[in-house]
């Protein structure tokens, strides 16, 4: 497969691909986001997660995106029983340094270079294949310099087991010096209707250096979707957005994108998917689904077309600041290099 340009399956000719970055692949407009198939936000009916999978692929998605961490391992697995057959048509993105434990705790972050290639080591293993696309640390370390996490990624390219650099929740100064060690083709972030910050100073740095953003929380968890907290095991509940009276008043809030994408004859899923779209082409929305059927509300947002007056109606009955509460909870948000 040709690391230049990722192959696009014939049914999608008619979706122009985006440029990962200035050095990347092309990519569809829309990549599958794989968290939630390991229990992130509850339990996961594991063959819908597999015939998800496959119809997002069907569907023309030619990037996925994984964690080592996510379900620990049980993600990665559940990915490369999924693409056993058709490797070859996808980009595989993993990020990697998260490290738990048995119970599933969250003990801190690890992107030694030796713990890169480690990392790396298993993550082949679980998914089945001889290389991975993009490989990503999930967050910076802050006892590791980001030059020394990049650079062990460059050895890695160099002897075949990556194709790409990818970042994820970092800011200007650390995307910076780790494009000074290797082109980057992607930084992976939250960004929705609700959360933009980066647009201030994260993504002024990004245009600059040619580098894409892989989007996630485009739905803001499910909070643009209507989605509502499952139960036990549903990270949700933890985060400050969810919760008390910060959920009600977010509900208010959302009530405004439903009736604007009642009016437009679209579900509010596919109108915060279109608007993350028009934004700037050099966005890749990375949609989180578990199930065929969100696979294909996600792809009917593609057919969703949005004018400069609708994209700014949409933006005043959201307002950048209206949102009640943290994307994360305060631990998180003082450690996230994004936030700084």
């Amino acid at each position: 497969m040709s690391i230049s340009s990722s192959p696009i399956p014939p049914t999608t000719t008619a979706v122009p691909p985006r440029a990962l970055g200035r050095t990347g692949p092309a990519v569809f407009p829309v990549a599958l986001g794989c968290m939630g198939m390991s229990g992130m936000y509850g339990t996961a009916d594991e063959p819908e997660c597999l015939a998800a999978i496959h119809a997002a692929v069907d569907g023309g998605i030619n990037l996925i995106d994984t964690g080592d961490f996510y379900g620990m391992g049980h993600n990665e697995m559940l990915l490369g029983q999924a693409l056993r057959f058709f490797r070859e048509q996808v980009l595989i993105s993993v990020k990697f340094g998260a490290q738990r434990g048995p119970d599933g705790s969250w003990l801190g972050y690890d992107a030694r270079p030796a713990a890169v290639k480690t990392a790396l080591a298993y993550s082949l293993k679980r998914l089945g294949t001889d290389h991975i696309d993009i490989y990503r640390p999930a967050r910076l370390d802050p006892n590791v310099p980001i030059e020394d996490t990049v650079g062990a990624i460059a050895e890695m390219i160099q002897a075949g087991y990556v194709r790409f650099v990818g970042l994820s929740e970092v800011g200007p100064e650390t995307i910076r010096r780790a494009a000074a060690v290797y082109p980057v083709v992607d930084l992976q972030i939250e960004y929705s209707l609700i959360s933009r910050s980066p647009e201030a100073k994260i993504f002024p740095v990004l245009k600059e250096l040619g580098i894409s953003v892989t989007a996630y929380g485009v739905l803001s968890r499910g909070l643009l979707s209507g989605s509502s907290i499952t139960g036990r095991g549903d990270v949700r509940s933890h985060f400050p957005r969810f919760t008390g009276d910060n959920l009600a008043r977010n509900q208010r809030l959302i009530g405004r994108l439903k009736e604007i994408a009642d009016r437009k004859g679209v579900t509010q899923t596919q109108l915060a998917i279109a608007w993350a779209l028009a934004k700037d082409s050099s966005i890749v929305p990375v949609l989180g689904a578990r199930t065929r059927a969100q696979v294909a509300e996600s792809l009917a947002a593609l057919d969703v077309k949005l004018t400069p007056t609708e994209m700014a109606e949409l933006e005043r009955a959201i307002p950048v600041d209206a949102v009640a509460g943290t994307r994360y909870d305060e631990r998180q948000m003082r450690v996230l290099d994004s936030e700084k």
